[in-house]
């Protein structure tokens, strides 16, 4: 693909998905193998809340020996029992805010400059009500941290394919909630994560959301569709929608968070020249 587009950008490599091959604590110099100086994962302890001192020394040490900065970090999602976050289930509530704090000091120590918080899936016999109202709580509570450490709090739409429960699966439903945070907080801080694949797959049109939303789009993450890919293996023009994001004035970071095609990580970058991949 031509790369003129992708050159105004910077990138991330998600080290849940990429490298996962590999040892959560060889990943980050893998990345650097790779040519990569910044990256993202989600929660990285599984169901953990509160990992134990040890484990979040091993972490930083992985990263800190790569050379490698932590841009992005998801709050508790448990996405390793299926779930898909924690933030409006109202029996997480209490692990939920007790790994605020935890997450945040570990993106602080990290660098990262945004946090992820998954809304949930719908629970059945619990009014929807009752757990928006919940959520706003929460993620209220995860801007203000996010806040202290100087970052961005995330607000993400999953596709309903693969995602069913997930109530936030359009544009439009995340960047409500994001205008439902900053309202509550005055802090301005809560943005949209634009994930172009969830979109595409929900059937959005990609254009429209980016100059419908650039405003509040604080993080890009990409995958080709269908699959779930690395670009160049499905139907999305790439070189299109970075230059859209680029005329709309989007100026952060775009995060790879996508399965490599042939299940070899290293072997996926193809797509994106080796001099891009540094985080600028």
């Amino acid at each position: 693909m031509d790369v003129t587009a992708a050159a105004k950008h910077s990138f991330t490599v998600n080290l849940s998905i990429l490298f996962g091959e590999l040892p959560l604590l060889e990943r980050p110099a893998a990345a650097a193998a790779a040519g990569f100086t910044a990256a993202e994962l989600w929660w990285p302890f599984g169901t953990e809340h509160t990992p134990s001192q040890a484990e979040l020394d091993a972490l930083r040490k992985a990263f800190g020996e790569a050379g490698v900065r932590l841009a992005g970090l998801n709050f508790l999602d448990d996405l390793s029992r299926g779930a898909r976050g924690t933030v409006s289930v109202p029996s997480e509530r209490d692990r939920f805010r007790a790994n605020v704090p935890v997450a945040a000091e570990l993106a602080a120590s990290l660098g990262a400059t945004a946090l992820n918080a998954l809304y949930g899936n719908r629970i059945e016999g619990v009014e929807p009500a009752e757990q928006d109202a919940l959520a706003l709580e929460n993620l209220v509570l995860a801007a203000e941290a996010a806040h202290g450490i100087g970052a961005i709090l995330l607000i993400e739409a999953l596709n309903k394919a693969e995602s069913p429960d997930y109530p936030l699966v359009s544009a439009a439903a995340a960047v409500d909630v994001v205008d439902k945070v900053n309202a509550a907080t005055g802090l301005g801080n809560a943005k949209f994560l634009c994930d172009l694949y969830h979109l595409a797959k929900n059937g959005e049109d990609l254009a429209a959301v980016i100059d419908t939303y650039a405003d509040r789009i604080g993080h890009v993450q990409i995958a080709d569709n269908p699959g779930r890919n690395e670009p160049g293996t499905g139907e999305l023009d790439f070189e299109d929608l970075f230059a859209r994001l680029s005329a709309a004035g989007y100026t952060g970071s775009i995060g790879l968070e996508y399965r490599p095609s042939t299940g070899v990580s290293a072997d996926s970058f193809g797509w994106l020249p080796r001099e891009l991949r540094a985080a600028r």
